[in-house]
């Protein structure tokens, strides 16, 4: 470090000298040619993404059409079972469910046998019995074990006892789903909606083995890729939301992203249980779960976006079920279409993007290394990432300083070239624009 001898510099000298210490040490941020990836995309204040469950009827013919006219795009987590065309259905992987009942009448369930049986109860033969598993595996999620078990036992004794009508009966969330075709996404997905997965038949995983859970989600993995291509198996949503670490560690293994939970450490969660609200913290990013019930009024809904938009690491991930009186906790379209307007009416602020592709934008960013610098009147900047380019292929936007003498520029990358527009901080002039990760090199110049 330099010293300094105040007694032999002249006060303006000294000033001078201690602004290029300053400028030293904070590597002189500003400086022509410096590029830094702003937190969002176009560099905005923040994001948000609209995501629906279940894929109920009425989110595509109640929803979707506002969604469309107003030109924002939203993630639709699918139960893929029961779309027409659908290959695979929901069965239990296991030993003969006639075995399982019949054990059941001289061993009573227990930790060891409880997942086997809570997985294998919609699929006993009999009308009435999904009930039964998703309430057990909820009962279980939230260390309720003994009164689990004690259902699961009433289950068995009621099946034993010939107390349900032959047959099998899916969860209403199934029911409710029926109607829609893989025509009907391919048209959304052209549209730029995000398809994804949530299971095949909407199971309640924290319940499930794990050859059940893994039938359950890599199946509708499966079915995803054959009818939609690889880019719409990015994205999952454990059905209920669980966030049980079982569970997880199991669908992370399936799919890059579930909204459930993404365990980044440069990413702090708010689940749509949690009474927090985004405030200060060492991480990147907020990840901020809101879902509105039928009791949440429309100015609380309203100020999740407000708070999104005056702050600079926030991502509103807004959810969605029932739309008209059809699913969980429908929402009124016309409520939604006041709703969505007033977003749209923040996108000068805020980013409104897919739930894939934020997570895309973002997990880019942190993986990401640009260099920017200024040589003979020109500028090159270099972007590039560590991540499997064909996932994770965003654009990034990035910020590049330039000379204040120039007053038109122009910004090329291989065959793509456009006029910039100039824009000012305290730092300086400098320009926004999108670049492609890991292809040539970015050249700036005045034009």
């Amino acid at each position: 470090m330099y010293q300094i001898r105040q007694t032999n510099l002249k006060p303006l000298f000294l000033l001078a000298f201690i602004t290029l210490q300053a400028l030293l040490c904070k590597g002189q941020a500003g400086s022509v040619g410096s590029t830094e990836i702003t937190e969002w995309q176009y560099g905005k204040n923040g994001a948000v993404s609209l995501t629906y469950d279940d894929a109920s009827r009425n989110q595509f013919t109640r929803a979707l059409p506002v969604m469309e006219r107003l030109k924002l795009p939203a993630t639709f987590f699918v139960i893929t079972g029961p779309i027409k065309g659908s290959k695979y259905q929901g069965k239990f992987v296991g030993r003969p469910v006639q075995e399982i009942i019949k054990e059941s009448a001289t061993v009573p369930t227990n930790d060891q046998n409880f997942l086997e049986r809570c997985s294998a109860a919609g699929y006993l033969g009999y009308m009435g019995t999904i009930a039964y598993h998703t309430k057990a595996g909820g009962l279980y999620d939230s260390g309720r074990k003994d009164k689990a078990f004690k259902l699961m036992d009433s289950l068995f004794i009621k099946v034993r006892n010939g107390d349900f009508k032959p047959g099998y009966e899916p969860c209403p969330e199934y029911k409710q789903a029926i109607g829609s075709t893989w025509d009907d996404f391919r048209r959304d997905a052209a549209e730029g909606y995000e398809i994804a997965s949530h299971s095949i038949t909407h199971a309640t995983m924290p319940g499930m083995d794990e050859a059940n859970i893994s039938y359950e989600l890599e199946k509708s993995k499966e079915e995803i890729l054959n009818q939609m291509g690889a880019r719409y198996t990015f994205s999952c949503e454990v059905p209920y939301g669980y966030e049980n670490d079982r569970v997880m560690q199991i669908a992370y293994k399936i799919y890059p992203a579930l909204r459930n939970r993404m365990p980044e450490p440069w990413l702090k969660e708010i689940d749509r249980a949690s009474r927090q609200t985004p405030g200060t913290t060492d991480k990147d990013y907020i990840q901020w779960q809101r879902g509105a019930t039928t009791k949440t009024p429309l100015p609380l809904m309203k100020s999740w976006v407000d708070t999104a938009a005056a702050k600079n690491n926030t991502w509103l991930v807004l959810v969605f079920h029932g739309v008209d009186s059809l699913g969980y906790e429908a929402l009124n379209h016309t409520l939604l279409d006041e709703y969505f307007q007033y977003i749209k009416g923040n996108e000068d602020k805020l980013w409104v993007a897919t739930f894939g592709d934020v997570t895309r934008y973002m997990r880019e960013r942190e993986h990401a290394k640009v260099n920017g610098a200024e040589k003979n009147g020109k500028i090159t900047v270099t972007l590039a990432h560590t991540l499997d380019s064909k996932m994770y292929d965003l654009p990034l936007t990035l910020k590049t300083y330039v000379p204040s003498v120039w007053k038109k520029i122009r910004i090329q990358q291989g065959e793509n070239s456009k006029q910039a527009t100039i824009a000012k901080d305290e730092k300086g002039n400098y320009v926004l624009y999108q670049a492609d990760v890991n292809a040539t090199t970015i050249i700036i110049t005045k034009s």
